[in-house]
């Protein structure tokens, strides 16, 4: 049992490593894109911590990511810088300032506390009144740091946060809420939580809470969603549009992708379709493969990313892990059926 927990810890985490160790093999250029997709794992494994194991679809965890790099951004700007990019700000926000490892603690206890205060009366409901009513604190959270610019740049850019998400940093983030979803879903409120979504019914007759449940769960992954808000305004500056419906779609893409209720399938589907937006990104500015040049229309990777989210969700549902986690006998299997396939189609050796 320990041995499978352990391979269950260990797939995603060796899949973070080798994306963060070819990261280190390309140009500074590509690296970016690397980078990106480390912090997509973060953003994806926090919702995930929810929406998998509660199985509830949630619409609002961008806000959390956005509540997060308000924070850390806000916080790191320096102060002798804040009074001409944000002049409006509080005074004590003002004349704040804070390091780079506080400023991503900060952004996860703000994420978590605005998300268990959402949570209160939001996790009292079930099913599209939920998903619903999430999709409003989406919106609520937008207008509010788009428009109230005493806490933060407003509609402007985020200018003068000091970019210290490099690789190392992202890949160190994306282990740490992989880890902490692991934790949490091998615990014993996980094993709770996710009896609520597979019998709400049968869970709350052996005396289990949904509600506190979720709760408890939605704070957690508000908390994770916050800290990865902060290495995404550490890694470039960004706009409070780039933290609303488009990334949201994205993530909530990624978790389908790759499996919504595993956090193998999280990992796979975060890396999966950064990787396929990341080469669309790259094309729409223009490629070159030998002396073919060629230059993909605007909007080409969100057409291209909806499609394959269509597409395995018509081939299989469950996405590309059935849902599974990772396991040495999942690997075992596909290495036989492949063994098998290959002394199928070329037939036995002649003597």
């Amino acid at each position: 049992m320990r041995e499978r927990a352990l391979w269950e810890l260990l797939g995603p985490a060796i899949l973070v490593a080798l994306a963060a160790t070819l990261g280190t093999a390309v140009s500074s250029a590509i690296q970016v894109y690397f980078i990106n997709a480390l912090v997509a794992v973060a953003m994806v494994g926090a919702i995930y911590v929810f929406v998998g194991n509660s199985g509830v679809l949630s619409f609002g965890h961008i806000s959390f990511v956005a509540i997060g790099a308000w924070t850390a951004g806000v916080l790191t700007v320096p102060p002798d810088e804040k009074s001409g990019i944000m002049p409006n700000l509080f005074p004590f926000l003002l004349h704040a300032s804070v390091g780079n490892l506080p400023s991503l603690l900060l952004a996860a206890a703000a994420g978590g506390v605005f998300a268990l205060i959402v949570g209160l009366p939001l996790m009292r409901l079930s099913g599209l009144a939920a998903s619903i009513a999430t999709f409003g604190v989406l919106e609520i959270t937008h207008n509010l740091l788009y428009f109230y610019d005493r806490i933060g740049p407003g509609s402007s850019a985020f200018s003068s946060v000091p970019e210290t998400t490099g690789l190392l940093q992202a890949a160190l983030g994306a282990l740490a809420v992989v880890g902490v979803a692991f934790l949490y879903q091998r615990s014993r409120f996980g094993r709770m939580l996710r009896a609520t979504r597979e019998d709400p019914a049968a869970a709350q007759a052996v005396g289990v809470s949904v509600y506190r449940q979720r709760l408890l769960a939605f704070a957690l992954s508000g908390a994770l969603a916050g800290f990865a808000g902060a290495l995404f305004i550490h890694l470039l500056p960004l706009t409070i549009q780039d933290m609303y419906l488009p990334l949201t779609l994205l993530t909530l893409a990624m978790l389908v992708v790759g499996g919504s209720s595993s956090l193998w399938g999280a990992v796979i589907g975060a890396l999966a379709v950064s990787g396929l937006d990341s080469l669309f990104a790259l094309a729409e500015g223009g490629m070159t493969i030998g002396a073919w040049q060629f230059a993909l229309p605007s909007g080409t990777r969100i057409v291209a990313v909806s499609a394959v989210m269509a597409l395995v969700l018509i081939v299989r549902p469950s996405g590309l892990t059935g849902g599974r986690e990772f396991s040495l006998r999942a690997l075992r299997r596909l290495a036989l059926r492949m063994q098998r396939r290959g002394s199928t189609r070329y037939g036995p050796a002649e003597m």
